[in-house]
């Protein structure tokens, strides 16, 4: 392959032959202190010094360069990418140039974000401008420009040379090694010859001296003598001069033969002398022929390097551009509904609104349909679906559908492989698999498991992976994030709730069915499992709209396996339990209906009520509509319950998909 290596920074270049001069066993890390990398002319970066280190120590490698960009604030609220530094070899302008290929991706719709360009450069350097729409994120806007266009692009590095005539691949240290070599000959040779000259020449002006100093004698035989070749033969016999000392004498002016002359003689003779004996030892001392190496080279790096300043600028590799790079990190409701469409959009959609309120259409659903899970997750979270068969499934929030307030969604089959009758029952989100220690698993017979959150950070097969064992005619009904030594607040549809510690339930394996976490009475089924904690409240809500908070410290701590305790008192106005979960003041909840409408709440519009009480009206259902699900939001300073909610703040609770906010055990 061809020769194709970068140009570098003298200095550095310099700074790395004078490190093997004085180091001989220095090795590639060692010269690479001292040469940073490739300094192209055209500066902008280099991203990430890996493929510099490839290239150093192989002779090949992919050195990723990036033009150089900042952002820019416009009138109107605008933002703008202004370029200054484009990549080694790349064309600002022409049918092939960066500017014509920008153009195009806009036209065809790749970058959507940007609304204008231009290039702005003059004789005080380049600026082309990008300007932005208002809606833009100009991080990610730049992101794709650099995935998109040659604003990054990579050199492909390959020091290919020939090395006693044969082409090799050198690496750095190969590269100076044997450019060091080169110099130690071409000083060995360059010495030898002016050895040879210096002592041709002092050769000659030893002749001289001789003339000089029987100057009369030699004019007489040189007039005596009946042609030059008489002449220089005599010169040769009488005086004991070689040839080229009698001819030089024969060609000597009268005007040498002055006494200032001789002394000029004198003193080049001294000074040739002088000369050769430095170079007799240059040439027998190899030490010596490196200093005058090193020596020349830093007299160089004085000249030449003194205001050589770096213009390309290595920087470190961020992870390589995948499809998140270029999407925004935002806050996103997620709705699954009982048929299995889901959809995500903006937390903001949502108003939030006093007890007791009407409410906004929040999907178009099907008239036997509702609305069975929603929750907050970032778009750069994976989302976890555990379904009621005990199996799991990932996908990013970014790869879900994202839809309007109205729009019921896509249909989660078509985004996962779910068998027939397979429903998601539980959703948990996570960032890097490190919120907590344990997940917790609970099923509609009362079933309760425990396994380490770690175990299901694994490669996930395209049919999804066990979760957990289930039993014949038991379903999966939610799960929770714990910490070994939480205590556990499972809460059935009949109003029964039983608290039990933790260390009850020994930690199992991912391919397990658990143990017995409630008993119950016929016709009844556990709907949540919750984390308890003596400061927060439980928040319970009936099919037809009422509900109520009640302390969690008022809920006693028995073995795993009873009954329980009453949490509410039922009655037939107000149906059997559809939610309950753990919250605080601060929460916000969201109450959805059969027919689709959704209501956020502040928890502190919610009485606080005695355990065996029965609550009050949360939400007023139209016609035959029942509440669905209940779901707690985020954590809000902002609430003011006039109309609009506050944004969710980034480092809020948020909620896993049966309801309980994931974290806010540890707040």
């Amino acid at each position: 392959m061809a020769t194709n290596m970068p140009p570098h920074r003298l200095g550095e270049a310099i700074d790395a032959i004078v490190a093997m001069i004085d180091d001989p066993t220095i090795d590639v890390e060692g010269l690479m202190r001292h040469v940073k990398g490739p300094d192209f002319p055209t500066g902008g970066f280099v991203v990430g010094r890996a493929g510099i280190r490839d290239a150093y120590r192989t002779g090949r490698g992919r050195i990723v360069m990036r033009a150089r960009a900042h952002i820019e604030e416009l009138r109107g609220g605008k933002s703008a990418i202004v370029v200054t530094e484009l990549p080694y070899g790349v064309k600002k302008g022409g049918d092939t140039g960066v500017i014509r290929k920008i153009a195009d991706l806009v036209q065809d719709k790749v970058l959507t974000e940007i609304s204008d360009l231009a290039d702005h450069s003059d004789r005080t350097g380049m600026r082309i401008q990008i300007e932005l729409k208002r809606d833009a994120v100009p991080q990610v806007a730049l992101n794709k420009l650099f995935k998109h266009t040659p604003l990054q692009t990579t050199f492909g590095y390959n020091a290919v040379a020939l090395v006693d005539g044969v082409p090799r691949t050198l690496s750095l240290l190969e590269l100076v090694r044997h450019y060091l070599d080169f110099q130690r000959e071409v000083v060995t040779r360059r010495s030898k010859d002016e050895l040879q000259k210096a002592e041709a020449r002092a050769h000659v002006l030893e002749g001289y001296l001789i003339a000089l100093d029987a100057i009369d004698a030699i004019v007489a035989l040189i007039r005596g003598a009946d042609d030059t070749d008489a002449a220089r033969t005599a010169l040769i016999e009488q005086f004991s001069l070689s040839e080229i000392q009698a001819q030089a004498i024969l060609d000597m002016r009268l005007a040498r033969l002055t006494g200032l002359a001789r002394k000029e003689v004198e003193s080049e003779h001294a000074d040739l002398k002088e000369r050769i004996a430095e170079l007799r030892a240059i040439l027998s001392e190899p030490a010596r022929i490196d200093a005058l190496i090193r020596e020349e080279l830093l007299e160089i790096r004085g000249i030449y390097g003194r205001s050589d300043d770096r213009r390309t600028e290595i920087v470190a590799a961020e992870e390589e551009l995948e499809l998140e790079d270029l999407i925004a990190e935002e806050d996103m409701v997620i709705a699954i509904t009982r048929s299995g469409y889901i959809k995500r959009l903006p937390v903001t959609a949502y108003r939030e609104q006093r007890r007791g309120g009407i409410g906004v259409m929040g999907m178009e659903l099907k008239e036997d349909d509702y609305i069975e899970h929603l929750f907050v997750a970032s778009t750069h979270d994976y989302i976890l679906f555990f379904t009621n068969v005990g199996k799991v499934y990932r996908l990013k929030v970014h790869e879900l559908p994202l839809g309007s307030r109205q729009s019921k969604g896509r249909a989660i089959v078509n985004l996962l492989p779910f068998r027939q009758d397979e429903q998601v029952r539980a959703v948990i989100q996570t960032r890097d698999f490190s919120e907590a220690k344990y997940l917790v698993f609970a099923t509609k017979r009362g079933v309760v498991k425990k396994t380490e959150l770690e175990q299901y950070n694994t490669p996930l097969k395209a049919d999804g992976i066990i979760a957990i064992k289930m039993r014949d005619g038991d379903e999966l009904v939610g799960v929770r994030h714990s910490s070994g030594k939480d205590d556990l607040l499972m809460v059935s549809t009949k109003g029964q709730a039983i608290r039990f510690h933790e260390t009850d339930v020994r930690s199992m394996g991912r391919d397990t069915s658990g143990v017995s976490g409630m008993k119950l009475r016929a016709g009844d089924e556990v709907i949540s499992i919750n984390i308890a904690e003596d400061d927060a409240d439980l928040l319970v809500v009936t099919e037809n709209g009422y509900g109520k908070r009640t302390r969690v410290s008022e809920y006693p701590v028995k073995g795993r396996g009873g009954l329980g305790v009453k949490t509410i008192q039922l009655t037939e106005a107000r149906g059997f339990l559809v939610g309950s979960r753990v919250v605080r003041d601060g929460y916000q909840v969201m109450l959805i209906s059969t027919g689709g409408t959704v209501i956020r709440m502040p928890v502190e519009e919610v009485k606080r009520l005695g355990r065996a009480t029965q609550g009050v009206i949360v939400m007023r259902l139209r016609g035959d509509e029942t509440v669905s699900a209940l779901a707690p939001v985020v954590e809000s300073d902002e609430a003011n319950g006039n109309g609009d909610g506050a944004v969710p703040q980034s480092d809020a609770p948020v909620a896993a998909a049966d309801g309980e906010p994931v974290g806010s055990d540890e707040d």
